[in-house]
């Protein structure tokens, strides 16, 4: 009982092997091409070799990847990686490997990892959450995700941030042709672009959290600032769907007590006398993306 999860990143591919108690038998990383078919080339190779691994052929693929597929089309939308969109990704992919495949978003992927047997294992409904150089979301409910609809469940990050103040109205140019999206106030580079407008100072995000942790105010300010724009977006969630636990991944989810903090001030924006919602840092870091692939076979 062993499946093959991808994990189809901007910058890596990873693939992994996975069996039905959640250990890897064998995995493996390489560059992801720019170009598409070249893509599709890649993923084709890498699950020949994982395959040849285990001494097993035609076994069970789930792909995450970044964007949704739109289900009356069948044709990639919203993929940071523009190279894939407008293209019948699941499909092609199929016919370069002969066999059915499994598709979900890259945040959907990791959000189902994270409630299988990661930080929210056990729990009945986990939002996970991606911050890193966008901010991304997936829903699980019962062992499930709920894609919704139209396969764009999760999507908290282009929703407006709650509770503007003055200044942060119309809030900044969001890629998807928006103002004031919580990804374009809470994304990694979201944050150095905050700071650099208030302060004038240009600093990557992980300058800003290692300058907060050395004292310095404006970099403490920027991040007390992160921390409650993380807060009130999260809180909407909260109040929408009142998860068990909020798993947070990406990049920004190693700053320190990220996790607490945010659980600390989530009572301030929801609507309830009591906060039973759990923000948790997650347990598989940037591995829970290709064991949330993998997990999109059932094993049972």
């Amino acid at each position: 009982m062993i499946r093959i999860g991808v994990d189809l990143g901007g910058t890596k591919t990873e693939v992994a092997v996975i069996d039905s108690v959640g250990q890897t038998r064998y995995s493996a990383r390489k560059p992801t091409p720019e170009d598409y078919q070249s893509k599709i080339q890649l993923i084709a190779e890498m699950i020949k070799l994982a395959e040849k691994s285990v001494a097993s052929d035609s076994l069970s693929v789930g792909v995450g990847h970044p964007g949704s597929i739109n289900p009356a089309s069948g044709l990639m939308r919203n993929s940071n990686s523009a190279e894939l969109n407008g293209r019948p990704f699941n499909r092609d992919l199929e016919s370069a490997l002969n066999r059915p495949i499994r598709c979900a978003n890259d945040a959907n992927c990791f959000s189902l990892s994270e409630a299988v047997d990661g930080a929210g294992r056990d729990a009945k409904t986990v939002f996970g959450v991606i911050l890193g150089t966008g901010v991304g979301g997936g829903l699980v409910i019962d062992g499930n995700i709920h894609e919704g609809h139209g396969l764009i469940g999760g999507e908290w990050g282009h929703i407006s941030l709650p509770w503007p103040t003055i200044d942060e109205i119309p809030g900044p140019h969001c890629k998807c042709g928006l103002s004031g999206c919580i990804e374009s106030w809470i994304s990694g580079p979201a944050l150095s672009d905050a700071h650099q407008r208030k302060f004038g100072d240009a600093l990557t995000s992980d300058q800003l959290v290692t300058r907060a942790e050395t004292g310095d105010t404006n970099a403490r300010t920027s991040l007390d600032l992160f921390q409650d724009r993380l807060a009130r977006g999260l809180a909407t969630i909260v109040n929408i769907v009142d998860p068990e636990v909020i798993v947070l991944g990406g990049g920004l989810s190693n700053i320190p007590g990220l996790a607490a903090e945010t659980e600390r001030r989530l009572p301030q924006y929801v609507f309830s006398d009591q906060v039973t919602t759990h923000v948790v840092k997650n347990t598989h870091g940037d591995s829970s993306g290709v064991r949330g692939a993998a997990w999109l076979w059932p094993f049972a």
